[in-house]
């Protein structure tokens, strides 16, 4: 049931409503861990790190609401419960325990490069069917990239 009707056609609201839905799952996971690596980073960078993660959560929040909220005004409901998060998320699991820095920008390098993929291949294919759409992916996926860039950057661009 929906008490929002969207003004797209339904065979691009199908592709609009899958490169939303993949877009929330992947950033609220990639929220899930950013939290998880600033509870437990440890090393010379420790402070670092730790403020740069509280970055990355705050611009995954951010986004993840705006893209819910896209999805709702098309009338299709977001869905970011934890089993769906879990069972549907791109980004790789975060080992237990704490997390060297060196490992730590590694880990977050990977995540937001797969996501900012997946990213990619969403504003492609929302090119036509809805180009708002296709805006907020575009911003989102420019703010994730220069997070990218500043993690690779902390690491000197070496891969630990």
């Amino acid at each position: 049931m929906s008490v929002v009707r969207s003004p797209l056609p339904e065979e691009h609201l199908k592709v609009v409503a899958d490169a939303l839905q993949g877009a929330l799952v992947d950033l609220v996971d990639l929220h899930l861990v950013g939290k998880q690596i600033h509870w437990t980073v440890v090393g010379p960078r420790f402070r670092t790190i730790h403020l740069q993660l509280d970055e990355v959560v705050a611009t995954t929040r951010d986004h993840a609401d705006t893209v819910a909220e896209r999805a709702s005004a098309l009338g299709v409901a977001p869905d970011g419960r934890a089993q769906t998060v879990a069972a549907t998320s791109g980004v790789a699991t975060v080992k237990d325990g704490w997390t060297d820095d060196t490992q730590a920008i590694t880990t977050l390098v990977d995540a937001l490069g797969a996501v900012i993929t997946r990213m990619r291949e969403r504003i492609r294919a929302t090119d036509e069917p809805d180009p708002v759409t296709q805006d907020i992916l575009i911003e989102l996926t420019r703010d994730l990239e220069k997070h990218h860039w500043m993690f690779q950057a902390e690491n000197g661009g070496h891969r630990a």
